[in-house]
């Protein structure tokens, strides 16, 4: 079979492979839909310690059953399913008090295990140990399937940042998961969301799809003073950095109302990973600021769900379908902003 495999940083080949074959407690699955993300992108420019290469790469995967291993239940081939991309362990202290995304035992599809790009690949044991294998409900395509991790992972940064009715919630970044964070908030009974980015050009294209209430281009102005400026001065109940940027958390900070919540969804460069914070406006205003990391099973299962009842629809953020041997070309085109969500179709 084809895959797409990453050997070093900056050598990702389009190479055949040995199609796999589905062990006991497993099942292997003809891949249908993967879709790329920024994480796939900085893998194939600097790698990952969690990979020790070869390793076929993607982790937002969706495909149908066509093998089903000894001592599984409640599969068959031809059942359309979602693979889940970070595996909890399920055993740990974490896991067992339901905080499934810190499980400090987690593994990942496309990092410890084989993934997504590629015609056919196995689900392992340690997917459905933890019901990470989700059944793709009727109406819901493999390529919106596909979608349902970024957005578990953005359901899982909402919670613990409280968005809900009423409030006014900025998102800063307009790549797909800013787009699905907007789309998000909407769902969850947000008042108005304001969508900021620093590139006009991808500002705009954001925002004929997903319809921020307003639309900031950080490039052009402040952006603090413009949410000041559209809340009478309050400021946002809830502020998401979408984006890898120092300075836009320290912006977030800066626009927060009082009680605001802050959740820093994107993570730093690790080799500048600090940030200046007004600790005193944390202390006056009772701010909260709360990371995100990723998603649990249950998260995905809710994501799909969302996506199935039109809650939070996802098939226009699909911007570019192109085939197996596309994806390192996919690559670039994530890189340089030119789409909002790129999947690939082996």
């Amino acid at each position: 079979m084809k895959v797409v495999r990453f050997h070093a940083p900056g050598d990702v080949r389009f190479e055949d492979a040995p199609e796999p074959e589905a062990g006991p407690g497993e099942v292997k699955i003809r891949v249908r839909n993967c879709s790329t993300c920024g994480t796939d992108v900085k893998i194939s420019k600097f790698g990952h310690h969690h990979i020790h290469p070869p390793r076929v790469m993607g982790h937002e995967i969706a495909g149908e059953i066509v093998q089903v291993g000894d001592g599984v239940d409640g599969w068959s081939t031809g059942d359309r399913v979602q693979v889940i991309a970070a595996i909890p362990c399920g055993e740990c202290a974490e896991c067992e008090r339901g905080r499934m995304t810190i499980c400090p035992n987690q593994v990942s599809m496309g990092y410890h295990f084989e993934g997504g790009f590629a015609q056919y690949m196995v689900v392992p044991r340690e997917v459905l140990k933890v019901d990470g294998l989700n059944r793709i409900p009727d109406g819901v395509s493999f390529a919106e399937a596909s979608v349902a991790e970024p957005l578990a992972c953005a359901l899982n940064a909402q919670n613990l940042a409280r968005v809900g009715e009423g409030d006014d919630v900025v998102v800063i970044g307009s790549g797909p998961i800013g787009c699905l964070h907007v789309r998000l908030a909407r769902a969850r009974g947000a008042a108005r969301v304001f969508l900021v980015e620093l590139s006009r050009q991808r500002l705009e294209m954001a925002a004929d799809l997903v319809k921020p209430d307003a639309a900031i281009c950080a490039g052009e102005v402040d952006p603090i003073e413009e949410v000041l400026r559209l809340t009478d001065g309050r400021g946002a109940d809830v502020i998401i950095t979408a984006a890898a940027s120092g300075k836009a958390q320290e912006q977030a900070i800066q626009m927060a109302a009082r009680q605001g919540r802050i959740s820093f969804f994107g993570g730093l460069p690790k080799d500048n990973p600090t940030i200046t914070c007004d600790s005193n406006l944390v202390h006056y205003r009772e701010l909260m600021i709360v990371g995100a990391n990723g998603s649990s099973p249950a998260h995905n299962a809710e994501a799909l769900n969302l996506v199935a009842t039109g809650a939070v629809p996802v098939a226009d953020l699909i911007t570019h379908r192109l085939p197996l041997e596309s994806a390192i070309d996919a690559f670039g085109i994530v890189a340089r902003g030119e789409a909002i969500k790129v999947t690939i179709e082996p």
